[in-house]
């Protein structure tokens, strides 16, 4: 599979703190890519410079071809098009309904009728799990599984190839975890999406991911699938996951 994703020898620093130094990685073409790490890593903050939110001092990232170091502001506007990205807190506007919402990418960035735009976004809510009576709804009437899965698909309403996920299961309850990570695998089986998670959540790791990368020490210290994590011999991967790294169990 081809590279979706290529970051290169970056470097990210803050004032005087180096976050990243010579970080490196690849993520492949239609799979379900996790970056995990100790608090203060640099994961978000990785995040960001894929999303063009924050420039690092040096380094390259290339996604989905585009040098975003060297890239041109309409190129940009297009690339933007071509992922969605859902925040941890879902970053719903609270005077929208949930439908408007989803409609507000196809409002602004394309010249769609009123009816084509009720038709994706009717389409979206359903891929989703959501009824289509919650179109009706505010954010402050949904609950927080309902705000992920129209986060979610506010993220897809542009059809994108590539999908940012920043702490999917955050404040989620466990069954709640359970059905968005099998909504996840699910999407990206039907939509052939490729997807980019920071987590925390080892469990909803263990359920959804091809590749895992763990960033130590202003690096990627591993990157490979969780069958191979346990032939890892790191001391900070034992202690990261505070357990015997050979014992791990692993879900088909």
């Amino acid at each position: 599979m081809s590279n979706i994703i290529e970051v290169r020898d970056l470097r990210t620093v803050f004032d005087e703190r180096v976050v990243h130094d010579g970080l490196s990685l690849n993520i492949k073409k239609g799979e379900i890519y996790a970056i995990m790490g100790p608090s203060g890593a640099g994961k978000t903050t990785l995040l960001r410079e894929m999303l063009m939110l924050q420039e690092p001092q040096s380094g390259s990232i290339r996604v989905l071809g585009y040098d975003l170091k060297n890239i041109q502001y309409k190129e940009a506007q297009k690339l933007r098009q071509m992922w969605g990205v859902l925040f941890q807190s879902a970053a719903l506007f609270s005077s929208l309904t949930l439908k408007e919402n989803i409609a507000l990418p196809l409002v602004e960035y394309t010249d769609l009728s009123d009816a084509m735009i009720d038709e994706i976004v009717d389409f979206k809510i359903s891929i989703v799990g959501l009824k289509q009576g919650d179109g009706a709804l505010y954010p402050s009437q949904l609950s927080g599984g309902m705000k992920k899965k129209a986060g979610l698909a506010r993220a897809l309403v542009m059809d994108p190839e590539l999908l940012f996920l920043d702490e999917p299961t955050s404040g989620l309850d466990p069954i709640s975890v359970k059905e968005f990570d099998a909504l996840i695998v699910k999407l990206r089986d039907t939509l052939k999406l490729s997807v980019v998670m920071v987590s925390h959540d080892l469990q909803s790791v263990y359920d959804t991911i091809d590749t895992l990368a763990i960033i130590d020490d202003k690096k990627i210290v591993y990157e490979g699938s969780l069958e191979n994590l346990s032939g890892s011999n790191s001391d900070f991967i034992s202690r990261f996951f505070n357990m015997d790294i050979n014992k791990v169990g692993f879900h088909e």
